[in-house]
C-alpha cells in the first residue's frame, strides 16, 4: 500500500471517529431549561419531608431495560479497518470475546458505569452478535481487535468499544440523571402554578353517607357567581348538572363522554358539573366541590383526586368525604401553605344492625336490598326470588346509566309491584335509593392490591358504610334503616367489621402525565410506550405521603395497539381511554379504532353501524344482554374518543342517538332478566342443578334454603350459584366440551332412574314382607 494510501486513510479514520465521540456524549443531554421550568414552577411551596428529597436516588429495575436493535448496515469508513491491517479470524475473534466477558475486572468496571451483571450479560450479546456478524466493522474497533489477535494490545483494550456498542444498545445509560429528574414526582403541587399564585380556602365537609356534608357544599356551589362541581360518577354529575339547572343556575355538563353546554351558541356557563377526571386546572372559580375525598388513596384513580385538589383555581375549595381523611387532607395542604377549616355532620336518619340473619328468601319484605359482589349472584338471586312470585329491580356496574335509573325508579315508585333490588356495590354512589334494608349476600369481594393482582378479600369498614349507609334515607319514605346479612356466620362478621373505626387515609395518588411521558420519550425514542411508562414508574421519586397509582391498564392498552403506527400523543391518549378489558368485543373495537384512526380514515356513523351490526334485537339470553352492554361500552369509547379527536369521530350526535336507543333495549332486556336466564339455563343445562332438583338436594334455584357451606360463600357467592354455575363455567373455561357434558347428563339420567328403580323394588319388597 502507498504512502499516501495510508495517509488519506489515517486522515478518514479520525474523521469518523471524532464526530462520533460528540454524538455518543451528547445523544442524552435534556434541555435544562425545559427541567428548570418543570421543577421551579412553584417556588412558595414548602415541603415536609425534607429527608425524601436528599435521599440517594433508587436503583433501576433494570430488568425494564429492553435492548434496542441496531442496524448491521456497513460503516461510512467501509473496509478501512481490513485494508490498514487484514480480515480477522472469526474463530479467534470469537475466542478472544469470551475471555473479555469471563473477567471481573470487566464486569466491576462496566457496574461502576451503570452495567449491572443483567446487563451486562444482554449487552455483550449484542456485542458478540456485532462483531461477529457485521461485514466491515468501523475501522477503530478493527484495528483494536486486529492489534490484540497479534498480540500487539490487551484483551481489556475491547472495554471501550464495548461500553461504546452497551450505550447504543441501552440508551438510558447515558442519560439516567435527566431521567430522574423528568420522573422525580416529589413535589406535585408545584405543577400547578396558577393554583399556587392564589391563596385559596379549603373547607372539609366531613361526615358518614346521608348526613347533609355534600348537600351544604352543593348550596355554597349554587351561590356562587361561578363553580365547578367533581364527582366519582357520571351519575352523579348528572344529577348535579340537572338539580343546578332547576334551582334556575345555567350549569354545563362535562363527562368523558358527554359535553352539554346550556348555552345554545355552546358558551360555557359559570357552572359546570363534571367527573372529576374532565376538570379544568386552568380555569378560575369562585367555588369548587371535591365530591367522595377518600378515594384519593384509590389505586386506580386517586390521582384525579390528587390532581383536583392540588390544582384547582378557585377561592373556595369544597371537600367532601369521610371524616378519616381529614388529617391526611391537612397535611397535604400544609405543603402548600392552605388551611383546611373542618365542618362535621352526622347521620340525619340512624340505621340498625339487626341480630338475625335472613337465611332464606321467604323472608323478604318490601324496601329490602340484597348486596352482591359478583353478577353470577345477581342472576341467581334474582331468579329465585322472582320463582316465588315476587318482582325485583337489578343493579350492577356495567350497565348503562340509563338502565341504573330506570331500574332505581322503578324500585322507588310506591305504585310499582317491584319492592325488592338486588345489586351490587354500585349502589353505593350516585343513586336515590329508598331502601329499608340492606341484606349482605356475602362479605367477600374481589379486589386489585397494590401490585395490581385480583385477590379476593373480606370488604373493608369504609365500604360496609358506604352500602349499609344507603338504609334509611333522609329524603326517603324510610326514615330508619336496618343492615343484616343472608347467611347467619356472616352477621358476626358484619357487626364486627361496622364496630371498627375507618382506617385513616394516609396516602394519595399520582400518575405520570402526557408530557413526562413525551420527554421520556426524547431520550428512549426506540422504547415502547408500555416500557416508557415502566421505566418511569420504576425511576419514580415520591414523598411519603403519595404513591404512583396502578398502571396495569394503561400498559394492557399500550401493549395491543404497539403495532399500530401512531404518534406519541395520540398512542397516549388512546391508552388513557377507560375501557373494560375483561370484554373481547369491547377491546377487538378498540383495536379496530385504533388502526383506522392511523390511517386517517374518519370513523363514520355508517362504519360504526356495520362494526356493530347495528340494528341490534332483544336479547334472548343472557349471553346477548351482555353483548348489548359491550355494545354500550363501545359506543361510550366511541364518545369519549370524539371529544379528544373531533375531526377523526365527526358522527357524535347520531352515535349518541343510537346509544339511546340501545340503553332502551337493555333496560327491556333487564326487565325481563329472569327469562334471560331461563332460556340461558336451557341452552347448557346444568347437571348438578338438574341433579339436585331430582334429589332433594338444596342448593338449587328452586330451592326455599339459600345458606350454603362458609367456604363456598368464601370465593364471593352463594352455595346455590356454585352449584349452579359450575358445569357452564367448566365449558367457559374449557376445562369441559359441550360433548362431554350431554354425556355427563346422560349418566346422571341413567344414575338418577336406576336409584329410583332401586326405590321403587325395595318399596314393594317391604310391602310383601307386610
Amino acid at each position: 500500500m502507498s504512502l499516501n494510501r495510508c495517509m488519506y486513510l489515517f486522515s478518514r479514520l479520525q474523521r469518523h471517529i471524532s464526530p462520533r465521540a460528540a454524538r455518543i456524549t451528547s445523544s442524552c443531554h435534556v434541555s435544562s431549561s425545559v427541567l428548570h421550568k418543570q421543577h421551579q414552577a412553584g417556588s412558595v411551596v414548602c415541603s415536609r419531608n425534607v429527608s425524601s428529597n436528599s435521599s440517594s436516588p433508587k436503583p433501576p429495575d433494570t430488568s425494564l431495560f429492553v435492548p434496542v436493535p441496531l442496524k448491521t448496515d456497513s460503516p461510512v469508513d467501509g473496509s478501512v479497518g481490513a485494508e490498514l491491517t487484514q480480515p480477522l479470524d472469526k474463530s479467534q475473534l470469537l475466542k478472544m470475546l469470551n475471555r473479555f466477558y469471563k473477567r471481573k475486572e470487566m464486569q466491576k468496571l462496566a457496574a461502576d458505569h451503570g452495567l449491572d451483571a443483567r446487563l451486562f450479560h444482554q449487552a455483550f450479546i449484542s456485542f458478540r452478535k456485532y462483531v461477529m456478524e457485521m461485514t466491515a466493522l468501523p475501522a477503530d474497533l478493527h484495528i483494536i481487535l486486529s492489534d490484540i489477535c497479534f498480540g500487539a494490545g490487551h484483551i481489556d483494550d475491547i472495554y471501550p468499544y464495548f461500553m461504546r456498542h452497551a450505550r447504543q444498545v441501552f440508551p438510558m445509560l447515558d442519560c439516567m440523571d435527566d431521567l430522574r429528574k423528568i420522573s422525580d414526582l416529589r413535589l406535585p403541587a408545584n405543577w400547578y402554578p396558577e393554583a399556587r399564585a392564589i391563596q385559596r380556602k379549603v373547607i372539609f365537609h366531613a361526615g358518614p353517607t346521608n348526613s347533609g356534608k355534600t348537600y351544604q357544599a352543593i348550596q355554597r356551589f349554587l351561590a356562587a357567581k361561578s363553580g365547578v362541581y367533581c364527582g366519582p360518577l357520571k351519575l352523579l354529575a348528572h344529577e348535579i348538572f340537572e338539580k343546578t339547572n332547576t334551582a334556575g343556575v345555567k350549569c354545563d355538563l362535562v363527562t368523558g363522554e358527554e359535553r352539554t353546554f346550556m348555552d345554545p351558541e355552546g358558551r360555557q356557563a359559570g357552572h359546570v358539573a363534571c367527573t372529576i377526571e374532565m376538570c379544568s386546572v386552568n380555569t378560575p372559580y369562585e367555588v369548587a366541590v371535591i365530591d367522595e375525598i377518600q378515594m384519593i388513596r384509590d389505586l386506580s384513580r386517586g390521582w384525579a383526586w390528587t390532581r383536583a385538589l392540588l390544582g384547582l383555581c378557585a377561592e373556595e375549595i369544597h371537600v367532601c368525604g369521610e371524616p378519616a381523611a381529614i388529617d391526611f387532607i391537612r397535611e397535604l395542604m400544609y405543603t402548600t401553605g392552605e388551611e383546611v377549616e373542618v365542618h362535621t355532620y352526622e347521620r340525619l336518619t340512624p340505621f340498625t344492625i339487626l341480630d338475625h340473619a335472613v337465611e332464606s328468601l321467604d323472608n323478604l319484605r318490601p324496601g329490602d336490598c340484597i348486596v352482591c359482589f359478583s353478577k353470577n349472584d345477581i342472576y341467581s338471586i334474582s331468579r329465585q326470588i322472582e320463582a316465588r312470585g315476587l318482582e325485583c329491580a337489578v343493579i350492577y356496574g356495567s350497565l348503562p346509566p340509563g338502565t341504573k335509573l330506570s331500574q332505581a325508579k322503578k324500585f322507588n315508585d310506591p305504585d310499582d309491584p317491584c319492592k325488592i333490588l338486588v345489586a351490587t356495590d354500585a349502589i353505593g354512589m350516585g343513586l336515590n335509593l329508598s331502601i329499608k334494608r340492606i341484606i349482605f349476600n356475602s362479605l367477600i369481594k374481589p379486589t386489585i392490591n397494590e401490585k395490581g393482582e385480583k385477590q379476593m378479600d373480606t370488604i373493608s369498614t369504609s365500604q360496609a358504610l358506604q352500602i349499609a349507609g344507603r338504609a334509611g334515607r333522609f329524603s326517603s319514605k324510610f326514615k330508619e334503616g336496618e343492615v343484616t346479612t343472608m347467611h347467619r356466620d356472616d352477621l358476626l362478621v358484619l357487626k364486627e367489621i361496622l364496630s371498627q373505626s375507618v382506617d385513616p387515609i394516609e396516602t394519595a395518588g399520582l400518575h405520570p402525565t402526557a408530557e413526562q411521558i413525551e420527554m421520556f420519550a426524547y431520550h428512549l425514542p426506540d422504547a415502547t410506550l408500555s416500557n416508557l411508562v415502566d421505566i418511569f414508574v420504576s425511576l419514580s421519586q415520591v414523598d411519603g405521603v403519595y404513591f404512583v397509582c396502578n398502571i396495569d391498564d394503561f400498559k394492557f392498552l399500550a401493549d395491543m395497539i404497539q403495532h399500530i403506527p401512531l404518534n406519541l400523543r395520540s398512542r397516549y391518549v388512546f391508552c388513557t381511554a377507560p375501557i373494560n378489558k375483561k370484554q373481547p368485543f369491547v377491546c377487538t373495537s378498540f383495536l379496530k379504532f385504533a388502526r383506522q384512526f392511523s390511517r386517517d380514515e374518519p370513523l363514520t356513523f355508517d362504519w360504526v353501524c356495520r362494526h356493530i351490526n347495528w340494528p341490534l334485537a332483544l336479547p334472548k339470553n343472557i349471553k346477548d344482554l351482555v353483548h348489548l352492554e359491550a355494545v354500550h361500552d363501545v359506543l361510550d369509547l366511541y364518545l369519549w374518543l370524539s371529544y379528544r379527536f373531533m375531526d377523526m369521530f365527526p358522527d357524535t350526535a347520531l352515535v349518541r342517538n343510537i346509544q339511546q336507543e340501545l340503553d332502551d333495549t337493555i333496560q327491556e332486556g333487564v326487565l325481563n332478566i329472569t327469562r334471560l336466564i331461563r332460556a340461558t339455563d336451557s341452552a347448557i343445562t346444568d347437571p348438578l342443578q338438574t341433579q339436585g332438583r331430582t334429589r332433594g338436594n338444596v342448593g338449587t334455584f328452586g330451592s326455599n334454603n339459600v345458606t350454603g357451606s362458609k367456604g363456598q360463600r368464601g370465593q364471593g357467592g352463594s352455595g346455590e350459584f356454585i352449584n349452579s354455575s359450575l358445569a357452564s363455567r367448566l365449558v367457559r373455561d374449557g376445562l369441559l366440551t359441550p360433548d362431554l357434558l350431554r354425556q355427563l347428563q346422560r349418566e346422571w339420567s341413567k344414575d338418577t332412574d336406576t336409584d329410583d328403580q332401586n326405590n321403587d323394588n325395595k318399596g314393594r319388597r317391604r310391602k310383601k314382607k307386610k
